[in-house]
């Protein structure tokens, strides 16, 4: 068919056609608050700045609707416009989340954060007195269990890992729990004592270990071991973990929070112990450098891990989750995933209270003497920042923070990149560029 005929026979069907207007820019609403940093001191003015653009376009933002509040907690003042403010009289956070509605109806929200005072977040409620000997009673009944393990070899598909070997992993645990279960990878012909090690921990979600994440360790010169959180097996299909995110494990985040041997975390939580028992038990290791790095849940495990083992020297935790489970005992926010239920009457239930205490993160990260580098989100809405920073503040070490005053809940390569160069710094090399 020659191009005229081709024509004669698509532009009747087009004729027949509605025509539709040409696609827009959605809108986009940006928020900043009047200093860069966003960080401020108690009774110190906050003024955010509201803008609304559509592609190149500035929109009217006068209108926009506007709350204010503590850190998503309670609602500190509502509003119309596009310059609202305030102030705490107390360390902590505020949230703003503001809403544009276009003459169309739809509805458009963003939010923006701002810290008050926020090195003297302290957190809630103070360990309990048996915190210490609860968990040395859960390590000791870990320690009655033989360090034996099974390697399948896996075969690694990249020439440039020629240098490298690969095991799927199980190391036995809890007589009665799940076994540890990753991927560990590491250089080829090493000698003996004469490698660091790193841990690598996931976020929330049922999925396998990561093979990429193991080999990025080693591929960095490290015994490199990346588990999943379950203790499940690895490199199954995606509908074997579907099938368990939508069954057994759907509520894992809430199980057992009633009663502090029963809930979910202090499983995960000691299987922790016995991933470092494998590591330091590797001839490989140098028998000085230790290494856990995650995000979210991830973030939460390397926080407990460093309060849990004294062999840990270094903790990279990203917005860490299981923050400060007792916030409301302050009449704060508290941190994922608000492991506290309200009862019928809307008060917290006391039991899941005192339950929630053994598996806080804060009480875990002020027993951890471990280097620490940690991320945070000024507008994170799942891990809060102020749940953060009551466990960073406690953190006795050597320790940094990467505030990002416009990010929510994420791990970044920027941040990525940020925990690996303090890795590397850790045990006295230069971040040079991925392999």
């Amino acid at each position: 068919m020659n191009p005229k005929s081709a024509l004669v026979v698509i532009l009747p069907f087009l004729a027949l056609l509605p025509l539709v207007p040409e696609a827009t820019a959605a809108p986009v609403v940006t928020i900043t608050a009047d200093r860069p940093e966003a960080l401020y001191g108690e009774n110190e003015k906050v003024t955010f700045t509201i803008q609304v653009r559509e592609g190149d376009t500035e929109l009217d933002s006068s209108a926009v609707d506007w709350t204010l509040s503590l850190d998503g907690y309670k609602d500190l003042a509502t509003g119309k416009g596009n310059r609202p403010s305030g102030s705490l009289d107390h360390p902590g956070f505020l949230l703003l989340a503001a809403t544009y509605t276009a003459d169309d109806g739809k509805k458009t929200t963003a939010f923006g954060g701002a810290g008050v005072a926020v090195d003297k977040i302290a957190p809630s409620l103070a360990a309990p007195e048996d915190f210490d000997a609860f968990w040395s009673a859960q390590k000791k009944s870990l320690a009655e269990v033989p360090l034996t393990f099974t390697a399948t070899p896996h075969p690694l598909a990249d020439a440039g890992d020629a240098d490298l070997e690969a095991v799927d992993l199980t190391v036995a645990c809890e007589k009665d729990g799940p076994p540890v279960s990753g991927y560990f990878v590491k250089p080829k012909n090493a000698a003996a004592k004469s490698l660091p090690a790193v841990l690598w921990v996931h976020g929330a979600g049922v999925r396998s270990a990561s093979l990429p994440a193991a080999l990025a360790g080693a591929r960095d010169g490290f015994l490199s071991l990346d588990i999943n959180a379950h203790g499940l097996a690895n490199g199954k299909p995606g509908d074997y973990y579907k099938a368990l995110a939508d069954g057994e494990l759907k509520t894992y985040r809430h199980d057992g929070n009633r009663d502090r041997e029963k809930i979910y975390f202090r499983g995960m939580f000691v299987r922790l112990v016995r991933a470092l028992d494998f590591l330091a038990s590797r001839p490989e290791w140098d028998g000085k450098t230790l290494a856990v790095i995650g995000h979210s849940q991830g973030g939460l495990q390397a926080l407990v891990a460093g309060g849990l083992d004294e062999r840990v020297t270094f903790i990279g935790s990203g917005v860490p989750a299981g923050c400060d489970h007792t916030g409301m005992k302050a009449d704060r926010i508290s941190g994922w995933p608000k492991i506290v239920p309200r009862l019928d009457d809307g008060s917290y239930d006391p039991v899941a209270i005192e339950a929630s205490r053994y598996i806080d993160a804060v009480n875990f990260a002020a027993r951890c003497q471990a280097e620490a580098i940690v991320s945070v989100g000024f507008i994170d809405r799942t891990c809060p920042p102020t749940s953060v920073y009551a466990a960073y503040n406690v953190l006795p070490g050597k320790k940094s923070i990467l505030n990002y005053p416009a990010m929510g809940h994420a791990a970044t390569t920027e941040i990525r990149e940020e925990f690996r160069a303090a890795l590397l710094q850790h045990v006295g090399k230069d971040a040079a560029p991925r392999p």
